[in-house]
């Protein structure tokens, strides 16, 4: 039966409370309580409930600067990502930040903005806070960055895309063959016209590899030359969604189906069509990429890709904890594949 949290013993105002204080008041070991705050799940479950009841009756606070530099682990792990706003990656980041939460880890977050320049900034910044592991979103770094990461030597887990050359642990899909497969349903549609739009800049290889993607297959299955409009670099928003619409009727005007490269984009030119009176799916097919919530809840629902965000991100934390831990990796490369989800604006 697991025993009440000890009354802590009085200390002086000037004096933190101590390691040596919460084992007093927990009845354990000093080794016990640093066990359950470096990885609570090394304890058995009672155990852990009784150390944390003390950690929160006497108000201990870690000194993890303390206990980093003693064991040259920070016991953080960055996480880079194009941006966090509305965005796909949020469900990503969230399984893995839980994930690695259960070991005692914490992550910091930062932002590329889609720019593989400010990723270098972005990741040299992370390294001077030496972290234990990096999470990056893509698969299409700088020389700059690859050497960066080459010097630093910590675990890396790429996600969100395909390489056969990862910088190290790798766990995504192959958006070209995501929007292949969105392609292809459409022409089983009887959709002959495809327009594909979305922002085509540098800074974003997962959208230029699902532009080719469309490309071939149109290439393949229809026998006609891919039509495309470009964003450039208006930003990832609904707004931006519109404006690809009016390109989309001013370039393509028979285009009989939409493909863009973001819900987010694909969720803007829906409501346009709705209030402009166009009819969707009768007129024109719209399609997005990425599944978000908002998808399905619009009328008409979205067809999209669907990608396992969570379990990229459950995935990555399980990898970069093996590595971190210096145990070997049996798969350290997982393709988590997509799916195409059939709805009523297609």
């Amino acid at each position: 039966m697991t025993q009440p949290p000890r009354r802590p013993r009085k200390r002086s105002a000037t004096r933190s409370v101590t390691l040596s204080d919460v084992a007093a008041a927990a009845g354990v070991s000093a080794q016990t309580v640093s066990r359950v705050v470096r990885d609570p799940r090394s304890v058995s479950d009672g155990t852990r409930a009784n150390v944390e009841a003390a950690i929160a009756a006497t108000g201990y606070v870690p000194n993890l600067a303390a206990s980093n530099l003693a064991s040259n682990r920070s016991r953080t792990v960055g996480v880079l990502v194009p941006q966090i706003n509305a965005s796909v990656f949020a469900d990503t980041v969230h399984a893995f930040s839980t994930a690695l939460a259960a070991h005692g880890y914490q992550i910091f977050v930062g932002t590329t903005d889609y720019r593989q320049e400010h990723e270098e900034d972005v990741l040299r910044s992370f390294l001077g806070r030496r972290p234990d592991g990096l999470l990056m979103v893509g698969t299409d770094h700088t020389p700059g960055t690859r050497a960066l990461l080459a010097a630093a030597g910590v675990p890396v887990v790429e996600t969100w895309g395909w390489s056969d050359d990862p910088v190290d642990l790798l766990v995504g899909f192959s958006n070209a063959a995501a929007a292949a497969a969105m392609v292809g349903h459409l022409v089983e549609r009887g959709r002959r016209r495809i327009t594909f739009a979305g922002r085509h800049t540098s800074g974003d290889p997962r959208a230029a590899e699902r532009l080719d993607g469309y490309a071939t297959a149109v290439r393949e299955l229809l026998g006609t030359a891919p039509r495309t409009v470009d964003a450039g670099p208006e930003p990832v928003t609904m707004d931006t969604g519109v404006t690809l619409l009016d390109l989309v009727l001013e370039r393509h005007p028979d285009s009989d189906a939409v493909m863009f490269s973001s819900d987010v984009f694909a969720a803007g030119a829906l409501q346009a069509c709705v209030r402009r009176g166009i009819d969707v799916p009768g007129t024109l097919a719209l399609a997005g990429f990425g599944d978000f919530e908002l998808a399905r809840h619009l009328v008409p629902s979205l067809t999209t890709v669907a990608v396992p965000g969570t379990l990229i991100g459950e995935l990555g934390a399980e990898l970069l904890l093996e590595r971190m831990r210096g145990t070997p990796v049996g798969v350290p490369h997982r393709d988590v594949g997509y799916r195409v989800v059939a709805r009523a604006s297609s």
